[in-house]
């Protein structure tokens, strides 16, 4: 059962939302991906000599990656925005703070699998209820002891032996593909390498996987990868994975409360160094949100997204049937959106979702119940029928989850009086959120 939001009286003072008095004209700029972050500074890691990461998100999340990389051997220096990563021998004998990181509570299991002892791993409260299942099952068929008490979560231990022999394994990823991504990062290291078979109900955010790939591949690791339907196979050869100097992309997943901004507050809204091609899911967003009614086009660099009048002007938009099982992580702006729609929308395969940072399907209907809006849980998704919003007599609850903390902002835009609790919370991904916010309605 999730956790209830906190109380304004129990937390920081609530921040209140700035509301939409004009169309937009804004031009914003984006730190680093914090998925590619994470994958790349593993990677380097693990790496037979060292890298250089340009435009490193500098986040909660990826600073306790750092900090965890640094326990297990490596050398990681900060000079400038650059991350300078130099490989070391992995050690055991220390302990990992997670955070509320679900890329790295798992994503470095496997490779403490590679110390030369014990690593445990724990976090913030809500990190014990994330589902951990897919990592414990997956290293103990490898054959890795992992002390966890039964309970396939966190708090728990993995018994580094030096090595692992790899092979071929079969597990259940229905609950996260950071399973899979986890697992084939270190794989390259096993001695035999990896092969991971998922067998489950679904398989979710498989973009996130074809990341995990790609990156593998830029590092010379033969690396390969067969989906079909609910089911997925990848496999990664053992051999040497090498160092690099490469920039980070922007990250798109958290340009979309921005993008979105243009359709609520109306005019224009662009992100500047938008990648040509890329494998983030973010950049699904020029078709999702032309579906509400968007102009989204190519600008030089930036990817711009022109709302029309908005509904801070009286505009309602379209309601939307999308299926989001590729892009979850996009589901709490696009579920946001809805709220201003003209009729029900309908949001699929995102059942996974209640396993994030919290339960953001549950999170999503008790806010946006509070501010008037009609919407309701299904096995796998939400249903949202837009109406007038109103402040509710409580802050909106971030839920301790930086999506939910944006979209209360992307709502406050056409909702007088609206406040968010713990907005600081959008530090996990994004330091500096509410200034951005602020810029971009400047």
């Amino acid at each position: 059962m999730p956790a209830a939001p906190y109380s304004a009286s129990s937390s920081p003072a609530a921040w209140p939302a700035p509301t939409a008095t004009r169309p937009l004209n804004a031009l914003v700029r984006l730190p680093g991906s914090k998925s590619l972050t994470n994958r790349e500074l593993v990677l380097s890691a693990l790496a037979g000599e060292p890298s250089r990461l340009r435009h490193a998100l500098l986040a909660r999340d990826t600073l306790l990656m750092v900090e965890a990389l640094r326990a297990l051997g490596a050398g990681i220096e900060q000079q400038g925005a650059d991350l300078v990563v130099a490989p070391g021998p992995l050690r055991g004998g220390t302990a990992v703070d997670v955070g509320l990181a679900g890329t790295l509570m798992r994503f470095l299991p496997p490779v403490a699998a590679l110390a030369d002892g014990p690593v445990r791993f724990d976090g913030d409260e809500r990190a014990r209820l994330r589902p951990m299942g897919g990592t414990v099952a997956g290293l103990r068929a490898l054959g890795v002891r992992v002390d966890d008490d039964g309970r396939d979560a966190l708090p728990f231990a993995v018994e580094g032996r030096g090595a692992v022999q790899g092979g071929a394994v079969r597990i259940d990823a229905s609950a996260s593909s950071q399973f899979v991504s986890g697992l084939l990062l270190a794989g390259a290291r096993f001695a035999e390498g990896l092969e991971v078979e998922h067998r489950g109900e679904r398989l979710p955010s498989v973009p996130h996987i074809d990341m995990t790939v790609d990156a593998l591949r830029r590092r010379g690791v033969e690396a390969s990868s067969a989906v079909a339907g609910g089911t997925g196979r990848w496999r990664v050869a053992p051999g040497a994975i090498a160092g690099r100097d490469l920039t980070v992309e922007p990250d798109l997943s958290n340009a979309a409360p921005f993008l979105a901004a243009a359709l609520v507050a109306g005019g224009r809204v662009a992100v500047a160094d938008w990648p040509e091609s890329t494998t983030q899911v973010g950049d699904r967003l020029r078709e999702w949100l032309a579906a509400f009614g968007a102009a989204v086009h190519r600008d030089g660099g930036a990817l711009v997204v022109d709302g029309g009048d908005g509904v801070a002007s009286g505009r309602r938009l379209a309601p939307v049937h999308l299926d989001l099982g590729e892009g979850g992580e996009l589901a709490p702006t696009l579920v946001g959106l809805a709220a201003f729609a003209d009729g029900t929308s309908v949001f699929s395969g995102i059942g996974h979702l209640r396993g994030h940072e919290t339960d953001r399907l549950a999170a999503l209907v008790a806010e946006l119940t509070a501010v008037g809006v009609r919407a309701e849980e299904t096995d796998d998704g939400l249903v949202v029928t837009g109406g007038a919003t109103r402040a509710g007599d409580r802050p909106w609850g971030s839920w301790a989850d930086h999506r939910m903390a944006t979209t209360g902002a992307l709502v406050g835009l056409a909702t007088p009086g609206l406040t968010v609790e713990d907005v600081a919370t959008t530090a996990k991904t994004l330091p500096g959120f509410t200034d951005l916010w602020s810029g971009m309605l400047q």
